[in-house]
């Protein structure tokens, strides 16, 4: 299993850093993420939906649930389908803003591409987390 994990601060309270964090924003900052369709709220304040995802030229598709939220503090989400993932979002305050930290683990679907592309994507993934939270703090601090 890979995993990226990578931290900013973000000049904007945690409270709306952590409401802005809904699958139907994710498209906006996230580069890779092609869709976010079907959301749907669940009884623990999170929620569910279907997404595409573009990785080394290539389309996966899947669904996300939020297993855990604890509000302006932590979501832990879970991706079933062309990439089986563990997405964990923490939020803590820091000095006038928010420090978010992002974590994902993720099994690289290797019969798709292969053991040779395998380092070259988690590369490539972890430059996307770093992305990822750049283009948040652009959007939040805008």
């Amino acid at each position: 299993m890979a995993k990226v994990e990578r931290s900013i601060t973000i000049n904007a309270p945690v409270e709306k850093v952590f409401s802005y964090i809904k699958p139907e924003n994710l498209p906006e900052f996230w580069p890779s993420l092609v869709e976010v369709k079907d959301v749907q709220e669940l009884p623990n304040g999170g929620h569910s939906n279907r997404w595409v995802y573009k990785m080394a030229g290539m389309r996966f598709e899947g669904t996300s649930e939020d297993v855990e939220v604890v509000p302006n503090e932590r979501v832990v989400s879970k991706t079933k389908g062309g990439i089986e993932s563990t997405q964990t979002w923490i939020f803590q305050p820091e000095a006038s803003g928010t420090k978010v930290t992002f974590n994902v683990e993720y099994t690289i679907p290797i019969p798709v591409l292969g053991k040779l592309a395998e380092a070259v994507v988690a590369k490539m993934n972890e430059h996307e987390g770093e992305l990822l939270l750049a283009n948040l703090k652009d959007r939040l601090e805008s």
